[in-house]
């Protein structure tokens, strides 16, 4: 187990350092900012959707090391799924850092299993599921601004 939580750190560790899809986006049709009071982070969520498929996806900001590596995930999670897809990804995602997710549900998340250990610090719930928010923010409305609070 310590081996697994190893890679877990080092896999944040590098999406932090090296953050996929960071960039802001000229021709999205969906922009959300958002906020965690908390911890002080704040970051931009790009989308361009095409109907229900999330053509390309993109976030800028500034936050903890669990905040940059779960935006970072997140858009590679995300990119050319469809709204339900993602719709079901965010609520699983939820799922697992609040700790109610089904263990046996947990494989289907790849990546983001990384983050399964968070729901045992509270207080970084909010860090890893910001840009979360923000997401489902987007998908609900072109243009808005979130909080964690």
């Amino acid at each position: 187990m310590a081996t697994l939580n190893a890679l877990y750190q080092e896999l944040i560790l590098d999406h932090n350092r090296a953050p996929r899809n960071y960039r802001s986006m000229e021709n999205a049709n969906r922009r959300v900012e958002g906020h965690n009071p908390l911890c002080g982070d704040r970051l931009t969520v790009w989308l361009r959707m095409e109907g229900d498929l999330i053509e390309d996806v993109a976030f800028q900001g500034s936050g903890c090391a669990i905040s940059r590596a779960s935006a970072s995930l997140m858009t590679t999670a995300v990119k050319g799924k469809t709204r339900p897809e993602v719709e079901a990804l965010v609520n699983r995602f939820h799922r697992l850092v609040t700790g109610s997710l089904d263990p046996a549900e947990t494989e289907l998340l790849g990546k983001l299993a990384v983050f399964s250990g968070i729901s045992q610090f509270p207080v970084r719930v909010k860090c890893a599921s910001l840009s979360w928010h923000a997401l489902k923010a987007a998908l609900e409305r072109p243009d808005a601004v979130v909080s964690t609070e």
